[in-house]
């Protein structure tokens, strides 16, 4: 069952599982702390944070390290799940697939493979983002899938590849900047390149907690959260980028039509086992959030 309701700020309709009445919430319009109702109809209560922030919580690692491992057993999350595998297999098995077409004496190239591959990985980023928001405001399970119809669908898969897009050249201009500095040799380079990737756990958290890009220009929202919890967050920081490694390497397409099923299979089952990691890797971002909030500074 759905609690739909309206957000007492703005006025968006905003719905959730029932299960998770009773929890805070974030309106994703205006950004409003709310509390999600009993049931549908009812007047959301806003929620006020406290003026001083308390102790970080305990249990970061047990949350990140065993109870993540249980959102793949409860029912509740299947059809999350689902709209994973299917992102990941509409992409393995047509964004490869050449639609192009002769016409007279002319080829008519058409870009739909490029198009299916960004739009499963723009559907893939927007989940990624939701898992980390639901995650920040103590949800226990994966967020529902609200598409919003064709057009949301579009919007939302085009709005994640851009905000993606966005922060890793935010984060990667400084870091851009500080090779060509050092002249682009040596190990300054390396250092300089994966202290950027440590840092792109938190721009990816900024944007899908605060939803405004501007906030990465903020070195504060990017450094105090790391300094004052630098352990934590390097658990979160080492799953993200172990993650990206492994997707990079799932980039590579594998022609269905030339070999056997069994090495499909095999192929296929890379993908999504990759998917598994991935969505650990943004639950434990946001579970850094919702643990160390009273490191944040915003």
């Amino acid at each position: 069952m759905t609690i739909q309701f309206n957000c007492p700020n703005c006025d968006a309709v905003i719905a959730f599982a029932d299960e998770h009445a009773g929890k805070r919430a974030k309106c994703t319009t205006c950004g409003q702390r709310l509390i999600i109702p009993e049931k549908s109809g009812e007047t959301a209560k806003e929620f006020k944070e406290p003026k001083e922030k308390g102790k970080p919580i305990p249990g970061f690692y047990r949350a990140v390290l065993i109870d993540c491992w249980k959102l793949f057993a409860r029912a509740q999350n299947a059809t999350g799940l689902v709209f994973v595998t299917a992102a990941v297999c509409f992409k393995f098995f047509t964004g490869h697939t050449d639609y192009s077409f002769e016409m007279g004496a002319f080829r008519v190239q058409l870009p739909t493979g490029l198009i299916v591959t960004l739009s499963s990985w723009g559907c893939l980023f927007w989940y990624y983002m939701e898992i980390i928001h639901s995650t920040s405001f103590e949800v226990e399970d994966l967020p529902e899938v609200y598409m919003d119809g064709l057009l949301g669908f579009l919007w939302n898969a085009a709005r994640s590849l851009y905000v993606f897009a966005v922060a890793f050249m935010i984060v990667l201009i400084p870091c851009a900047v500080a090779i060509g500095i050092s002249g682009g040799t040596g190990i300054v380079p390396l250092i300089v390149g994966l202290a950027g990737l440590f840092a792109f756990p938190m721009a990816i958290l900024i944007v899908a907690v605060g939803r405004d890009l501007r906030m990465l220009l903020r070195p504060d929202y990017m450094l105090k959260p790391v300094i004052e919890a630098f352990r934590p967050y390097a658990l979160s920081a080492g799953l993200f980028i172990l993650a990206m490694t492994l997707q990079l390497k799932t980039l590579w397409y594998v022609d269905v039509s030339t070999h056997g099923t069994f090495v499909i299979a095999l192929h296929l089952l890379r993908n999504l086992g990759v998917q598994i990691i991935a969505i650990i890797a943004m639950r434990s971002i946001g579970l850094f959030y919702s643990h160390y909030s009273c490191h944040f500074p915003w």
